[in-house]
C-alpha cells in the first residue's frame, strides 16, 4: 500500500467524520446550514471513496473506509457529544482495528 492510498483513506474518513459530526449537530439544533455541510461533506467523502475503489477493488475500499469511520465516530461520539461506550462496544471497536490491520497487510493480494 503507497503512503497516497494511506492519505486518501485518512482523508476519507476525516470527510466522513465530520459529515456525521455534522449530522449530530443538526439532530440537536436543526439549521439548514449544518445539513447542507453534512451532505456536501458527505458527496466529498463518497467522491474519495470513488478514488480508493481504483487502488484496492469495491470491497477492500469500501471495508477500510467503514472500519475506520466506525472506530473514529465513537471517538468523536465520546470525547466531543459526551456519549458512553460500553464494554461490548469498545471490544467491537478493537476487532475492528485488528480487522482495518488484517486488510492493509493483505492489500499486496490480486483482487
Amino acid at each position: 500500500m503507497s503512503a497516497i492510498s494511506i492519505l486518501w483513506i485518512a482523508a476519507s474518513s476525516v470527510v466522513f467524520v465530520a459529515a456525521a459530526s455534522a449530522s449530530r449537530w443538526y439532530v440537536e439544533s436543526p439549521r439548514p446550514w449544518t445539513l447542507l455541510a453534512a451532505l456536501s461533506l458527505y458527496t466529498v467523502g463518497n467522491l474519495i471513496i470513488i478514488r480508493l475503489m481504483r487502488d484496492f477493488g469495491l470491497g477492500v475500499a469500501i471495508s477500510l473506509s467503514t472500519v475506520v469511520q466506525l472506530v473514529l465516530v465513537n471517538v468523536i461520539a465520546v470525547a466531543v457529544f459526551r456519549e458512553q461506550v460500553g464494554q461490548l462496544q469498545a471490544a467491537g471497536m478493537a476487532l475492528g482495528v485488528l480487522a482495518v490491520g488484517l486488510m492493509l497487510a493483505g492489500t499486496g493480494e490480486p483482487r
